[in-house]
């Protein structure tokens, strides 16, 4: 096997890799078109988020087996036509789901007692006790959209907090001891925090929109820690604004680049020419921001790495 990275990963990658007898070639700064050029060569291929990897990608790479994404969702290749050319895909949310988990409940606590604008507030020489009141967790109805391993993860770690957890997904039969499966309208009902695990799909993108806000019976908290494109980012502005949304903890954000790696760099995110809607976003004290790093800690890189791995080595050795 001739395997080409794509994206700098952890080393144990390309250790095991060669352990197993695979040529292992790097590329981390060549043109998308460049990179096409040599794609004859391989016949795996390691990536994050660098490329979208397309028809065209797919029809330069004749002898290509497996393609591995150290993440979490498949969202930027052409899943339908890689499988019909007989090509192996393997992710990999099994190595950032406890991240994720972990990240999701710590902005949670963090917008519950206010310690962004308390911290803030504190290191400018402001002391407002009963402005940074919080309020507790406990006797609170958290609401799981998308029951795989990230909402699991999460619901796992709601454990120890007197929460009722309940959950909904497009596939029946998901809930566990963690979280009780329910119906769309129940979940409306009787949700007080919204937590968003689900990957980027048609389904799934604008999902959270005016409509669906005002079928919520009650004001809630939102969290999204999946893909910034399912959430449309002015209606929940105006829903902050109302308050129908009492707040929201966001790591992802719907102006993302397929690449997430840096949201800033093209010329419409700079600070003069950047949607309204996120202008309010990063001005309001009731919306913790964070640059897509749920599922990114120093463990999460290696059992990524790792599960790409086993999988490929389950797969073909």
């Amino acid at each position: 096997m001739r395997v080409l990275h794509l994206d700098l990963n952890h080393p144990l990658i390309i250790e095991q890799f060669t352990t197993l007898g695979f040529q292992n070639d790097e590329d981390y700064t060549s043109s998308k078109q460049e990179i096409e050029t040599k794609l004859h060569l391989y016949d795996g291929l390691i990536i994050r988020s660098r490329f979208t990897i397309d028809k065209t990608f797919l029809d330069k790479a004749p002898n290509l087996k497996f393609i591995g994404r150290l993440g979490a969702g498949l969202e930027n290749i052409d899943t339908s036509y890689a499988k019909h050319k007989g090509i192996f895909l393997a992710s990999a949310p099994e190595g950032n789901r406890n991240a994720v988990g972990e990240h999701t409940l710590g902005m949670l606590l963090s917008l519950f007692n206010k310690l962004t604008s308390a911290d803030n507030e504190v290191r400018s020489g402001t002391w407002n006790r009963e402005g940074n009141r919080g309020i507790e967790l406990d006797g609170k109805t958290v609401g799981i959209i998308g029951y795989g391993n990230m909402g699991k993860a999460f619901a796992k770690k709601l454990r120890g907090f007197d929460v009722e957890v309940i959950c909904y997904d497009i596939q029946g039969g998901v809930g566990n001891e963690d979280a009780r499966q329910v119906g769309i309208l129940e979940l409306q009902q009787r949700t007080d925090v919204l937590s968003l695990h689900v990957p980027q799909t048609e389904l799934t993108i604008a999902m959270i929109n005016k409509e669906f806000i005002s079928q919520f019976h009650k004001p809630f908290w939102i969290l999204n820690t999946a893909r910034g494109k399912c959430i449309k980012t002015q209606d929940l502005v105006q829903a902050l604004e109302s308050e129908k949304i009492l707040g929201a903890g966001l790591d992802v954000l719907e102006y993302e680049k397929s690449s997430f790696e840096d949201m800033f760099a093209e010329a419409n995110m700079l600070e003069a020419n950047m949607p309204e809607a996120f202008q309010y976003l990063i001005k309001s004290n009731k919306v913790l921001l964070t640059p897509h790093v749920a599922g990114w800690t120093v463990e999460s890189k290696i059992k990524l790495a790792q599960t790409i791995v086993d999988k490929v080595k389950t797969e073909f050795c």
